[in-house]
């Protein structure tokens, strides 16, 4: 059996199986499970710190960051051999000292041990810092240095972790949003669930039949009321959350599963598995507006750009779109590329993608098992900035709305969250817990905590963005008169 398993494991994690299990079928081990109430709180298990070693130039201490980490030559080794046996054979000869002994002992321990009482300790004090922590390096002068800056602390584990029975484990899927209105969607087999962040309560707001089924993506409208449901049968489902009522349902669009969405304002887009990329209007009975052709294989990744200008896509066969919305046309002639930008230097599918909050032509994406990179474009000229081996497949990108960061999930062998500093890529923090490829993430509306879901079964709430900033109070007007509160029109 564990040479069974080792053996799945090994074909799970390499570059053609990226997509892990099928989501046509839902296992036995899954339907045995399947008893379990979704999203409950899951009992959290004790936390075990691990031991690592470093090395470091001096011998007696190690200092990194704002830790004093000691070495075990900067310990009395002697001294506390000494302590250890002395008290033991003591205690095994119970015989009254002489008064020579009693006065050598005195003595030894004035001068030797300096009256020293505790076993181990250490030859010296923790070396100073050569300048204080976090200081700021572009200080003009001593006399003009500019206030330390507090370095945010990042909790090292999830703040909550709730039960996700059913969950596919399948890499190409987009089955987690978190919507404007504060209540977060994620699709467990065939049906979709509703979390209120603000109370914590669970709703259920579809399921589908498994003719339809499983729901393959989840998206919500930037009205946080509606949401967009794609299925493996190839259907768009749009729902309004408040009422629980079915709107409508997009039928025809693909010929495949709907594996990822996005919205921009009405425009509802939707790539499949035919490598199809469909804008549609809600609005209106004909909701085929564009047509987008380009990816030879599955659509695993579509997002908008904050100013709803360009769409990025990316694709099972390794590339990257950008389309703009201003070369789009409901017929485009035969045979006409109509994206703007083709980028093929990645090396496996491409589903993680990301708009900078700070500026608008920066787009980050990341490659699955066979690439591992993160790499970000200037997507008005078409070049790559950089690419960074992160050492593991990259299933999602998160962009700090408040700080020049980038959050990614991972898959084997740590199955991680990592925050790096942009741009020059360092690594902030490593967030660990889960046990299996962390293949979904979503922000909330504050852009403060992160939920992340995984083949383990399990959502869980990290605090890595930080808390939100108190709203500055608005300056008040010189003179105060009828209606200034209303904005004036110009």
């Amino acid at each position: 059996v564990s040479l069974l398993y080792i053996f799945s494991c090994f074909l799970g994690f390499s570059n053609t199986m990226d997509a892990g299990s099928s989501s046509s079928s839902i296992s036995s081990e899954k339907r045995r499970m399947s008893s379990r109430r979704p999203l409950q709180d899951v009992p959290s298990r004790p936390f075990l710190p691990s031991m690592h070693t470093t090395t470091s130039r001096n011998p007696s201490s190690r200092q990194s960051g704002d830790r004093f980490i000691p070495d075990r030559s900067a310990m009395d080794m002697d001294v506390a051999y000494y302590l250890l046996t002395q008290t033991r054979k003591e205690k095994e000869n119970a015989v009254p000292a002489s008064p020579s002994k009693e006065a050598y002992r005195k003595l030894l321990a004035e001068n030797l041990l300096k009256n020293r009482t505790r076993i181990l300790a250490f030859h010296s004090k923790p070396p100073a810092p050569s300048r204080p922590f976090f200081q700021e390096a572009d200080a003009v002068s001593p006399h003009h240095a500019k206030p330390a800056k507090q370095r945010r602390y990042i909790p090292q584990s999830a703040d909550r972790t709730l039960d996700a029975p059913d969950i596919v484990d399948d890499y190409y899927l987009n089955l987690l949003d978190w919507g404007s209105g504060n209540v977060l969607s994620i699709a467990l087999g065939n049906t979709v669930y509703l979390w209120d962040a603000s109370d914590g309560s669970t709703s259920e707001l579809v399921t589908v039949d498994d003719d339809a089924g499983p729901v393959t993506s989840v998206s919500w409208a930037p009205d946080g009321r509606h949401i967009a449901v794609g299925l493996n049968s190839s259907d768009v489902q749009l729902w309004d959350s408040t009422s629980n009522r079915s709107l409508r349902t997009l039928r025809g669009v693909h010929g495949s599963r709907v594996g990822s969405l996005a919205w921009n304002n009405n425009i509802l887009s939707t790539g499949g598995m035919d490598g199809k990329i469909v804008n549609n209007d809600v609005r209106v009975r004909s909701h085929v507006v564009q047509t987008y052709r380009g990816h030879q294989q599955e659509v695993c990744g579509l997002k908008w750009s904050g100013p709803g200008q360009q769409l990025a896509s990316g694709g099972n066969d390794n590339l990257v779109h950008i389309w703009d919305l201003s070369m789009a046309s409901a017929n485009p002639p035969r045979g006409q590329n109509q994206w703007f930008h083709r980028f093929d230097d990645h090396m496996a599918a491409v589903k993680a993608l990301a708009w900078c909050p700070f500026q608008s032509n920066l787009l980050a994406s990341g490659g699955g098992g066979g690439d591992r990179c993160i790499k970000f474009w200037n997507t008005h000229t078409g070049a790559c900035l950089n690419s960074v081996d992160t050492g593991s497949q990259v299933c999602s990108l998160l962009w700090n709305k408040n700080e020049r960061e980038l959050l990614s999930s991972h898959g084997f062998t740590q199955n991680q969250l990592t925050l790096w500093k942009y741009p020059s890529m360092v690594r902030i923090a490593e967030l660990t817990g889960h046990t299996s490829r962390v293949l979904f993430m979503a922000q909330s509306p504050d852009g403060c905590t992160v939920a992340s879901a995984a083949g383990d079964e399990t959502l869980r709430f990290w605090n890595v963005f930080g808390t939100p900033e108190a709203a500055k109070p608005a300056a008040k007007s010189a003179s105060a008169g009828p209606f200034s509160s209303f904005n004036h029109i110009r």
